[in-house]
């Protein structure tokens, strides 16, 4: 059987469609879809459903592509390591959002690297969820952080640590609510509060209300922008409230420039997930990557 032919359909597998594997690939749709076809005929099996939009595995295409893609992603690696065979470091592709994986995943895997360590090289791509989940799928990356746990087979996914989200705000702000306020009514008083968030859509400060008061906040966004250390800087500065997870907060708010304005009995929580391609830990530079963040998360609660 053709690697090259193997190689497309495991790539069409991941992105679920001719086009965006064509695109991967660097290929034309029709030579993608010409290929597909190649490899159906050979094996005598439809491998995929024709949609009208993308592509869904059969059967027997799911049976292939997760005996296939493992097979086929080591001899990438094999080939990637004899291009550099002048270096005995190992390169590791990892993805996730950008504060957690500048703030937790890079500084633990930095023992990995130099010369003292295992002789790794890292690359870094920031990302949403979906995209770097994609990017995971299409090969680009090697371990992946993330939010939403991956469907589906040919991603694998372990629970990686538990993110506490704190609602804060500068002093001036906190100043303004009446002492004692009850936690019904905290909703009600921070309703003239500006927001600080991420996105338009109040991703973290919807979750917090939802969790905490069980309502939708009364505001919309007064500032935002796309990094949550950047939201840290503006609440801190008095722009308004916002809702950061603890880690990323702690220090602030020990030395004051933030203040937490609701101690919840059970504060929100998000849970991050270490993803991989299934069948990669059979990778070495991979298994070891992936177990040395699993077990630095011990100490990120």
């Amino acid at each position: 059987m053709d690697l090259a032919l193997l190689r497309t359909f495991v790539t069409v597998h991941r992105a679920g469609s001719f086009t965006r594997a064509a695109a991967l690939l660097g290929l034309s749709q029709p030579a993608v879809t010409s290929q597909i076809r190649t490899l159906e005929r050979q094996l005598g099996r439809p491998l995929f459903l024709r949609q009208a939009r993308g592509v869904t595995p059969t059967t027997i295409g799911d049976e292939l592509a997760h005996k296939a893609a493992p097979h086929l992603d080591a001899l990438v690696e094999i080939a990637g390591t004899g291009a550099d065979a002048g270096s005995s470091a190992r390169t590791l592709h990892l993805a996730g959002p950008p504060e957690f994986t500048a703030e937790r995943a890079l500084p633990a895997l930095a023992a990995l690297t130099g010369e003292n360590g295992h002789g790794y090289a890292l690359r870094t791509t920031f990302g949403t969820a979906e995209e770097v989940l994609d990017g995971l799928s299409a090969g680009h990356h090697d371990l992946v952080v993330t939010t939403a746990r991956p469907r589906g087979t040919l991603l694998s996914a372990a629970p990686l640590c538990d993110e506490e989200h704190v609602l804060v705000a500068g002093e001036r702000w906190a100043a303004q609510l009446p002492p004692g306020t009850p936690r019904r009514g905290m909703a009600q008083s921070l309703a003239g509060v500006p927001v600080v968030e991420v996105h338009e859509s109040l991703p973290f400060v919807s979750r917090y209300w939802a969790a905490v008061f069980d309502a939708r906040p009364a505001a919309s966004g007064t500032v935002v922008v796309p990094d949550l250390r950047a939201v840290l800087a503006c609440a801190a500065s008095g722009a308004g409230l916002a809702v950061l997870p603890r880690y990323l907060c702690a220090d602030a708010l020990e030395h004051g420039d933030v203040v937490a304005l609701l101690d919840p009995a059970v504060p929100p929580l998000r849970t991050y997930f270490l993803a991989v391609r299934t069948g990669t830990l059979a990778l070495p530079h991979i298994a070891r990557a992936h177990e040395w963040l699993l077990r630095a998360a011990v100490d990120w609660a």
